[in-house]
Protein backbone atom coordinates (compact mmCIF):
# COMPACT_ATOMS: atom_id res chain seq x y z
CA UNK A 1 0.00 0.00 0.00
CA UNK A 2 1.12 3.53 -0.65
CA UNK A 3 0.70 6.51 1.66
CA UNK A 4 -2.77 7.30 0.35
CA UNK A 5 -3.96 3.71 0.90
CA UNK A 6 -4.20 2.78 -2.81
CA UNK A 7 -2.61 -0.44 -4.07
CA UNK A 8 0.40 -0.53 -6.35
CA UNK A 9 0.15 -2.48 -9.56
CA UNK A 10 2.41 -5.52 -9.40
CA UNK A 11 3.20 -8.05 -12.09
CA UNK A 12 0.76 -10.97 -12.29
CA UNK A 13 2.14 -14.08 -10.56
CA UNK A 14 1.52 -16.92 -13.01
CA UNK A 15 3.67 -17.90 -15.96
CA UNK A 16 2.38 -19.72 -19.00
CA UNK A 17 2.86 -23.42 -19.60
CA UNK A 18 6.44 -24.18 -20.64
CA UNK A 19 5.10 -25.87 -23.81
CA UNK A 20 4.12 -22.37 -24.99
CA UNK A 21 7.76 -21.81 -25.97
CA UNK A 22 7.66 -24.79 -28.37
CA UNK A 23 4.23 -23.66 -29.64
CA UNK A 24 5.54 -20.17 -30.42
CA UNK A 25 8.61 -21.69 -32.09
CA UNK A 26 6.40 -23.85 -34.29
CA UNK A 27 4.41 -20.75 -35.28
CA UNK A 28 7.62 -18.85 -36.17
CA UNK A 29 8.86 -21.79 -38.24
CA UNK A 30 5.58 -22.02 -40.15
CA UNK A 31 5.46 -18.28 -40.81
CA UNK A 32 9.11 -18.32 -41.88
CA UNK A 33 8.93 -21.47 -43.97
CA UNK A 34 6.07 -20.32 -46.22
CA UNK A 35 7.69 -17.22 -47.78
CA UNK A 36 11.16 -18.82 -47.83
CA UNK A 37 9.79 -21.86 -49.68
CA UNK A 38 7.95 -19.70 -52.22
CA UNK A 39 11.04 -17.57 -52.89
CA UNK A 40 13.32 -20.63 -53.11
CA UNK A 41 11.04 -22.48 -55.54
CA UNK A 42 10.62 -19.39 -57.70
CA UNK A 43 14.39 -18.82 -57.58
CA UNK A 44 14.99 -22.37 -58.74
CA UNK A 45 12.47 -22.05 -61.57
CA UNK A 46 13.19 -18.52 -62.84
CA UNK A 47 16.86 -18.39 -63.76
CA UNK A 48 17.04 -14.64 -64.65
CA UNK A 49 15.61 -13.68 -61.23
CA UNK A 50 17.45 -16.35 -59.23
CA UNK A 51 19.68 -13.94 -57.27
CA UNK A 52 16.80 -11.52 -56.62
CA UNK A 53 14.75 -14.37 -55.19
CA UNK A 54 17.30 -16.54 -53.39
CA UNK A 55 19.05 -13.70 -51.51
CA UNK A 56 15.80 -12.53 -49.85
CA UNK A 57 14.94 -16.21 -49.16
CA UNK A 58 18.26 -16.66 -47.36
CA UNK A 59 17.87 -13.41 -45.41
CA UNK A 60 14.33 -14.35 -44.36
CA UNK A 61 15.49 -17.83 -43.37
CA UNK A 62 18.29 -16.48 -41.16
CA UNK A 63 16.07 -13.84 -39.54
CA UNK A 64 13.23 -16.33 -39.11
CA UNK A 65 15.48 -18.89 -37.46
CA UNK A 66 16.96 -16.26 -35.14
CA UNK A 67 13.46 -15.16 -34.14
CA UNK A 68 12.42 -18.80 -33.72
CA UNK A 69 15.23 -19.35 -31.22
CA UNK A 70 15.16 -16.12 -29.22
CA UNK A 71 11.70 -14.50 -29.33
CA UNK A 72 9.73 -17.31 -27.61
CA UNK A 73 12.15 -17.34 -24.67
CA UNK A 74 11.74 -13.59 -24.32
CA UNK A 75 7.96 -13.80 -24.55
CA UNK A 76 7.88 -16.52 -21.92
CA UNK A 77 9.69 -14.20 -19.50
CA UNK A 78 7.26 -11.31 -20.18
CA UNK A 79 3.85 -12.97 -20.43
CA UNK A 80 2.11 -13.34 -17.07
CA UNK A 81 -1.44 -13.78 -15.81
CA UNK A 82 -3.35 -13.95 -12.54
CA UNK A 83 -6.93 -14.26 -11.37
CA UNK A 84 -8.14 -12.86 -8.05
CA UNK A 85 -11.64 -12.48 -6.64
CA UNK A 86 -11.62 -8.90 -7.96
CA UNK A 87 -10.08 -9.10 -11.45
CA UNK A 88 -8.18 -10.90 -14.19
CA UNK A 89 -4.66 -9.51 -14.71
CA UNK A 90 -2.66 -10.14 -17.90
CA UNK A 91 0.72 -8.80 -18.99
CA UNK A 92 1.75 -9.39 -22.60
CA UNK A 93 3.91 -7.78 -25.20
CA UNK A 94 7.24 -7.74 -26.87
CA UNK A 95 8.76 -4.30 -27.27
CA UNK A 96 5.63 -2.55 -26.01
CA UNK A 97 4.26 -4.36 -23.01
CA UNK A 98 0.59 -4.20 -22.18
CA UNK A 99 -1.02 -4.79 -18.81
CA UNK A 100 -4.73 -5.53 -18.92
CA UNK A 101 -7.00 -5.69 -15.90
CA UNK A 102 -10.54 -6.99 -16.29
CA UNK A 103 -12.69 -6.43 -13.17
CA UNK A 104 -14.94 -9.40 -12.42
CA UNK A 105 -18.00 -7.13 -12.52
CA UNK A 106 -17.23 -6.29 -16.19
CA UNK A 107 -16.75 -9.86 -17.48
CA UNK A 108 -19.44 -10.90 -19.94
CA UNK A 109 -18.22 -14.26 -21.28
CA UNK A 110 -15.38 -16.71 -20.73
CA UNK A 111 -14.31 -18.97 -23.59
CA UNK A 112 -11.57 -21.50 -24.19
CA UNK A 113 -10.10 -21.98 -27.65
CA UNK A 114 -7.75 -24.70 -28.93
CA UNK A 115 -6.48 -24.31 -32.46
CA UNK A 116 -4.87 -27.25 -34.28
CA UNK A 117 -1.33 -26.20 -33.37
CA UNK A 118 -2.34 -25.57 -29.76
CA UNK A 119 -3.90 -29.03 -29.63
CA UNK A 120 -0.62 -30.59 -30.78
CA UNK A 121 1.12 -28.94 -27.82
CA UNK A 122 -1.78 -29.65 -25.39
CA UNK A 123 -2.37 -25.93 -24.89
CA UNK A 124 -5.43 -23.68 -24.80
CA UNK A 125 -6.32 -20.00 -24.79
CA UNK A 126 -8.80 -18.51 -22.32
CA UNK A 127 -10.65 -15.50 -23.73
CA UNK A 128 -12.33 -13.19 -21.22
CA UNK A 129 -14.77 -10.87 -22.95
CA UNK A 130 -15.58 -7.68 -21.09
CA UNK A 131 -17.59 -4.53 -21.63
CA UNK A 132 -14.36 -2.79 -22.64
CA UNK A 133 -13.93 -1.17 -26.04
CA UNK A 134 -10.33 -2.46 -25.96
CA UNK A 135 -11.60 -5.98 -26.56
CA UNK A 136 -11.23 -9.31 -24.87
CA UNK A 137 -8.44 -10.26 -22.48
CA UNK A 138 -6.58 -13.33 -23.79
CA UNK A 139 -4.50 -15.74 -21.73
CA UNK A 140 -2.66 -17.83 -24.30
CA UNK A 141 -0.35 -20.77 -23.72
CA UNK A 142 -2.13 -22.47 -20.83
CA UNK A 143 -2.23 -26.22 -20.39
CA UNK A 144 -5.66 -27.37 -21.55
CA UNK A 145 -6.64 -28.77 -18.12
CA UNK A 146 -5.66 -25.52 -16.40
CA UNK A 147 -7.55 -23.51 -19.03
CA UNK A 148 -10.73 -25.53 -18.39
CA UNK A 149 -10.35 -25.09 -14.61
CA UNK A 150 -9.70 -21.37 -15.04
CA UNK A 151 -12.78 -20.92 -17.23
CA UNK A 152 -14.88 -22.73 -14.63
CA UNK A 153 -13.36 -20.66 -11.80
CA UNK A 154 -14.01 -17.40 -13.65
CA UNK A 155 -17.58 -18.42 -14.36
CA UNK A 156 -18.24 -19.10 -10.66
CA UNK A 157 -16.56 -15.87 -9.54
CA UNK A 158 -18.40 -13.71 -12.06
CA UNK A 159 -21.74 -15.29 -11.17
CA UNK A 160 -21.12 -14.38 -7.53
CA UNK A 161 -19.93 -10.84 -8.38
CA UNK A 162 -22.57 -8.10 -8.58
CA UNK A 163 -22.65 -6.28 -11.92
CA UNK A 164 -21.15 -2.85 -12.33
CA UNK A 165 -23.89 -0.23 -12.12
CA UNK A 166 -21.93 2.28 -14.19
Amino acid sequence: MTQGGERRLRPPNNTLNERAVAWWRAQWLLFTLAPVAVLAVLGALIAPARTWLLVPAAVLAVLGLACTVFMPMWWFRVHRWEVTDEAVYVRTGYFWQEWRIAPMSRIQTVDTVRGPLEQMFKLSTVIVTTASSKGAVRIEGLGHELAAELAEQLTHITQATPGDAT
